[in-house]
């Protein structure tokens, strides 16, 4: 019998801004609450840094749209500045990423000490715009995020408890990172609820902006 068998889905990638190559993408890392104000609102103080994951395939990218997902009444946007590992294993490039969240499931997680897994690492939860090789622009650049052109987050990556070289050294303790890895390095505060037809706008000064509009199911 081969009912079993099935053809592979496609490695997910992220364009690369002025090449023809693309980036494949192996699995992502996201650090929580790395923005101190973004921690006190949600009820927490400065602490080291802890990381959940998302699978690779939850990236969207190339101008797609993700679906408003189910089992959530309470969608969140969260703009984050994305680390791209190299062949050498070290940063070898940035783009703009948006974790979407539910916020109800995460809150029931917590609430019953359960993983997030539900919560952040559902179906086209990773939205993120084309990388740029290279050193980061601006380290001190503005990070900012709008829905249907509403300022909703706004912060610098100066702001950031532990900046991406520290978030990489912490995750090697963790995991054997390798190439195609990407790191959410987290978020500034101003998180908030989206809906179906929303238009969102995530910017990192220096890097391509991401936009991307919310579909009903």
């Amino acid at each position: 019998m081969t009912d079993w068998l099935f053809t592979p889905a496609p490695t997910a990638s992220l364009p690369i801004d002025g090449r023809t190559e693309r980036f494949p993408v192996r699995r992502i890392l996201c650090v929580g609450q790395n923005y101190a104000a973004h921690a006190r609102e949600m009820g927490q103080a400065r602490a080291e840094p802890f990381f959940f994951t998302k699978p690779a395939d939850a990236v969207v990218v190339d101008g797609a749209d993700p679906v408003f997902p189910t089992a959530t009444a309470n969608l969140h946007h969260e703009v984050e500045l994305v680390c791209a590992i190299g062949a050498d294993g070290e940063i070898a490039g940035w783009a703009v990423g948006c974790d979407l969240t539910r916020r109800d499931l995460q809150a029931a997680a917590k609430e019953k000490g359960r993983p997030w897994d539900a919560a952040k690492g559902f179906d086209q939860s990773a939205p993120c715009g084309t990388l740029t090789l290279g050193a980061l622009p601006d380290p001190a650049a503005p990070i900012a995020l709008s829905v249907n052109g509403e300022a909703r987050q706004s912060g610098r990556l100066d702001d950031m408890v532990w900046n991406p070289a520290e978030i990489l050294g912490k995750a090697r303790e963790l995991w054997d990172v390798q190439p195609g890895d990407l790191i959410f390095t987290g978020t500034p505060e101003g998180v908030g609820p989206l809906q179906p037809g929303d238009r969102v706008e995530a910017t990192v000064g220096g890097l391509q902006p991401l936009t991307f509009t919310v579909l009903p199911r």
